[in-house]
C-alpha cells in the first residue's frame, strides 16, 4: 500500500527540489531505508527530471550493496544524459559488484555506446550479451542494431537483425534507421517495405532519413501516401523543406496542416520562423506570431527565439525586442545572442552593447557568436575603444580563443577609423594564419584613406598567398584605384597590365 502511495507521489514531482522534499518526507517517517522506495527516487530523479543525475547518484551512494534495479536505474539515466559513458562505467561497477546483470543492464548500456557512438564499448557489451545468452532477446537485440547503426557498422547491424528470431516493429524501425543513417536509401526502403505491420514511427523515420539525404522529392511522396498523420509527421516534412530552401513549399504545407485542424507544435513553429529568418518573410513572421499567441506557446524559449531571430533578420528589430522584453520563458543565451545580431546588423551598436551588459548581469555565459555580432557592431559604428573591450574582455574574462571572423572584425574596426598601421601590427600578431580576406580587409581600407605606402605592403603580403587568379584581379584593381587617386600613373599603367595577364572569367547558362 505505501508502495502504491510513493509511486503515485513521485509521479507528481516535476523538479530535482519538489523531489528533494519529498525525499525528506519519506526520511521522516522511516522509509528511506526501503529498497524499493530508494530505487524509485533514483529512477525518478535519473529518468523523469531534468539536471536529476547528480541526485541521483547521491541517493545510489547511499546503499553499499545497491541492488540491479537501482543499478539499472542509474545505467539509464547517465545513457541519455549528456555523459552516457559513464553508463557504461557503472555497468562495469555492476560487474564487479556481482549484481544481477539481466537485458534491461545491457540494453540500457549498449544505448549509452550508441549515445555516444563508442564502437569499442558497444563490441564489449555485444560480448557480454553473447556470454549470458541475451543477445537475441528482443529488447537487446534492437538495442544492438541501433548501437551499430550510430557506430556506422552497417554490416553488424544487419547480421544482429537477421539473428533475431522474432523482430518486432521497433527493431524493424531500428534497422531501417540504421541504413538511413548510413545513406543507404535503397536498403531503408527494402527493409521499410519489408516491415509486416507498419507503426506511424515507421512512416516518420523514412520521412526524417528521406529529408535529411536531401530527397525531398521522396519525402513528399511518401507524407501524401501516408495513411494517417501525426504532429511528428506534420513537423518532420515541413522542417525538411526548410532545411532543404524550399521555403514557399513550406508555407504552402503549414496551410495545409491548418486545413485537417491540426495544431503545430514546437518543431513545426520554430522550423517555419527559420524559413522566414532565411527568406526575409515578413508578413509570414507575423502570422505566425498570432498563432504562437494564440495556441499559447509564448511560454516555449525556442520558440520565442526563433521569433526574434526572423523579426531580426526580416529587419524588425523593433519586434523583436517587443518579444524578447515580453517573454514569459526563459531567456537563454540563445534569446540573447539573436537580438544582439539583430541590433547589430541594423546599426544599433549602443543597444547592442547595453543588452550585452544586461546578459552579463544575468550569468549567461556568453560565447563566440555573441562577441562576433558585438564586434561587428563597434566596426560599423566606429566605437574603437569599445570595440578593443570587447576583444579584450572575450580573451582575458571569458577565455574564449578568438576565430578568424574575430580578427576580420577587428582589422576592419582599425581600417573603419583609420589606424591602419595598428591593424597592420594586429594582423602581423595574430596567433593564427590571416587569411587573404583578413589582408584584403585592410587593402579596402588602404584605398578609403589613401595610404599607398601601406598598401603596397599589404599587397606584397597577398602575393605571397597560393590564390587564384580572380582573387588577384580585384587586388589588382583596388591597388589601380589607389595609385590613381594619388595621381601615380605608371603605377596604375603597371598593376592594370598584371591585370590583363588575369584571364578572363567565364560564365555557361542553359537554354530552355
Amino acid at each position: 500500500m505505501m508502495n502504491c502511495f510513493c509511486s503515485s507521489c513521485l509521479k507528481r514531482c516535476r523538479t530535482v527540489k519538489c523531489l528533494q522534499q519529498f525525499h525528506a518526507g519519506i526520511v521522516k517517517i522511516g522509509l528511506d531505508s526501503d529498497r524499493f522506495v530508494a530505487g524509485m527516487l533514483m529512477l525518478t530523479s535519473a529518468v523523469e527530471l531534468s539536471g536529476g543525475m547528480d541526485y541521483a547518484r547521491l541517493l545510489f551512494r547511499r546503499f553499499s550493496a545497491p541492488d540491479a534495479f537501482m543499478y539499472n536505474a542509474l545505467i539509464r539515466g547517465f545513457a541519455d544524459s549528456d555523459r552516457p559513458e559513464t553508463s557504461v562505467s557503472v555497468y562495469s561497477d555492476m560487474l564487479r559488484a556481482a549484481a544481477a546483470v539481466d537485458s534491461f543492464s545491457l540494453a540500457f548500456a549498449l544505448k549509452a555506446a550508441a549515445n555516444s557512438m563508442c564502437l569499442k564499448s558497444g563490441l564489449q557489451l555485444h560480448g557480454q550479451a553473447l556470454a549470458r545468452g541475451l543477445d537475441a532477446h528482443i529488447f537487446v537485440g534492437t538495442t544492438l542494431v541501433s548501437m551499430y547503426g550510430e557506430c556506422d557498422r552497417l554490416e553488424y547491424a544487419d547480421k544482429v537483425f537477421d539473428e533475431i528470431p522474432d523482430p518486432n516493429v521497433v527493431t524493424w524501425n531500428a534497422k531501417v534507421t540504421a541504413h538511413l543513417r548510413y545513406g543507404d536509401v535503397k536498403g531503408a526502403e527494402k527493409a521499410f517495405n519489408s516491415i509486416p505491420f507498419k507503426n506511424l514511427t515507421s512512416y516518420n523515420l523514412m520521412l526524417s532519413g528521406y529529408s535529411k539525404l536531401g530527397e525531398i522529392g521522396l519525402a513528399r511522396r511518401l507524407f501524401d501516401q501516408m495513411p494517417s498523420r501525426d504532429d511528428v509527421s506534420w513537423s518532420t516534412m515541413i522542417s525538411g523543406l526548410v532545411q532543404n530552401g524550399y521555403f514557399g513549399v513550406a508555407f504552402g504545407c503549414f496551410r495545409e496542416l491548418l486545413r485537417v485542424d491540426m495544431r503545430p507544435n514546437e518543431v513545426t513553429l520554430t522550423g517555419l520562423l527559420s524559413a522566414c529568418a532565411q527568406s526575409g518573410a515578413l508578413e509570414f513572421s507575423e502570422t505566425l506570431h498570432c498563432f504562437i499567441q494564440k495556441f499559447g506557446l509564448f511560454w516555449i524559449t525556442t520558440v520565442n527565439n526563433a521569433l526574434i531571430d526572423a523579426y531580426s533578420k526580416c529587419g524588425r528589430v523593433d519586434m523583436a525586442r517587443l518579444v524578447f522584453d515580453t517573454m514569459v520563458a526563459k531567456k537563454n543565451i540563445l534569446s540573447y545572442t539573436s537580438l544582439i545580431v539583430g541590433l547589430a546588423v541594423q546599426g544599433h551598436a549602443q543597444e547592442a552593447l547595453k543588452l550585452f551588459a544586461e546578459m552579463e548581469s544575468s550569468g549567461i555565459q556568453p560565447d563566440g557568436v555573441v562577441f562576433i555580432a558585438l564586434l561587428y557592431a563597434c566596426s560599423h559604428s566606429g566605437f574603437i575603444e569599445q570595440g578593443r573591450d570587447i576583444f579584450d574582455r572575450m580573451t582575458g574574462v571569458y577565455d574564449i580563443r578568438p576565430e578568424i571572423e574575430h580578427y576580420g572584425c577587428m582589422v576592419d574596426l582599425y581600417g573603419r577609423t583609420g589606424q591602419l598601421w595598428k591593424a597592420y601590427e594586429f594582423i602581423s600578431g595574430m596567433p593564427i594564419a590571416p587569411t587573404p580576406v583578413i589582408w584584403r580587409t585592410l587593402l579596402g581600407a588602404c584605398s578609403f584613406h589613401g595610404d599607398v605606402n601601406l598598401a603596397e605592403l599589404v599587397e606584397k603580403r597577398l602575393a605571397e598567398m597560393d590564390r587564384s587568379s580572380s582573387e588577384t584581379a580585384g587586388d589588382h584593381v583596388l591597388m589601380s584605384n589607389i595609385y590613381a587617386t594619388e595621381g601615380k600613373w605608371d603605377a596604375v599603367a603597371a598593376a592594370r597590365k598584371s591585370m590583363s595577364k588575369t584571364p578572363p572569367a567565364w560564365s555557361m547558362v542553359e537554354r530552355k
